[in-house]
């Protein structure tokens, strides 16, 4: 994670309704170029999330992203048309052209 990153979960985490634990993230198929990710709360850690601490920010990575997600950097981006936390990923083969969804080889 880099540092804006972690600064936006925490200050995510810390205006969210209940109890949060870390954030989830995973993979989900969709988009024109096939996969997608995901990013949610995260109230509980499920059985065989990895978890992956930085700065006090916890990350639970759901196990069936886990070879999706190796070697990625979670960053937070913004610019004129939205905020949103944003995946450097060597294992990404392509990207749409929106760049909302992701082919790995």
């Amino acid at each position: 994670m880099t540092d804006t990153a972690v600064a936006q979960a925490k200050a995510l985490m810390a205006r969210s309704d209940g109890d949060v634990l870390a954030l989830r993230v995973g993979v989900k198929t969709g988009g024109c170029s096939g996969l997608m990710y995901e990013v949610e709360y995260a109230r509980e850690k499920k059985r065989f999330e990895e978890e992956v601490e930085t700065d006090g920010v916890k990350i639970f990575i759901d196990p069936t992203a886990i070879m999706f997600l190796i070697g990625a950097e979670m960053d937070y981006k913004t610019d004129k048309f939205q905020s949103t936390f944003v995946f450097n990923n060597p294992n990404e083969a392509d990207r749409c052209g929106c760049g909302e969804s992701f082919r790995v080889a």
